[in-house]
């Protein structure tokens, strides 16, 4: 082993112990402050948080070594940051666009986007979600927290949009940016992404949107 290659792998394993660490701290704060229904359920969580918690530190450290992502790592606060836009509807698309590219997309039989990482809009901010259902027949996809979206009629709620991938989307979504006011214009101090949203993040091919990173 040479010396570069011994500093690289020395600081690989110092940024997934320090994400690991802020993961677990925010977790922890979250499922103490969370209202469940039963201990049951807490002890699920638990059981699980090990696991995704590994997972996630170690997909971002990858990602991040390789440059696959434009996001800088925040390894401290296990956080993705960008520059963010001066206003929401910069990042807002034509409703025909959207439609059109995700028509085209489920379109393609040989290529059924299941496990895709779309952008959708929720208030003053992006999130994250994936693809886990395509219904060709009814024009319609499903994602996996935020349900089903209407390909050809008006979703019925308005509080939930779904956008279309680009880049600046996808950054806004990740860093978790968020802005307020009436037209959405005052920048806020971004949000923290779910342990979700930060592991399906590493899954984005920044190169094709159309399908998800290979890892």
């Amino acid at each position: 082993m040479t010396q570069s290659s011994f500093w690289q792998t020395n600081k690989q394993n110092n940024d997934f112990a320090e994400l690991c660490n802020a993961l677990y701290e925010r977790e922890i704060h979250l499922l103490a402050n969370a209202e469940v229904a039963s201990i049951q359920n807490i002890q699920g969580r638990l059981k699980s948080l090990s696991h995704y918690i590994n997972r996630t530190a170690n997909r971002m450290v990858y990602v991040n070594e390789l440059g696959l992502s434009p996001l800088t790592l925040d390894v401290q606060n296990a956080t993705w940051s960008a520059k963010q836009a001066s206003k929401l509807s910069v990042l807002l698309q034509n409703e025909e666009d959207i439609l059109s590219w995700y028509l085209t997309l489920i379109s393609q039989t040989n290529k059924t986007p299941l496990g895709l990482v779309v952008p959708i809009l929720r208030a003053e901010h992006i999130v994250l979600d994936s693809i886990d259902r395509v219904d060709t027949e009814k024009k319609r996809v499903r994602t996996n927290v935020s349900g089903w979206f209407s390909l050809s009629d008006v979703n019925v709620d308005d509080s939930l949009r779904l956008l279309k991938p680009t880049k600046k989307v996808m950054l806004a979504a990740c860093a978790g940016h968020q802005w307020q006011g009436r037209m959405n214009t005052t920048k806020l101090r971004p949000i923290m992404p779910s342990l979700r949203e930060l592991l399906i993040s590493c899954t984005i091919d920044w190169q094709n949107f159309k399908r998800p990173l290979a890892l």
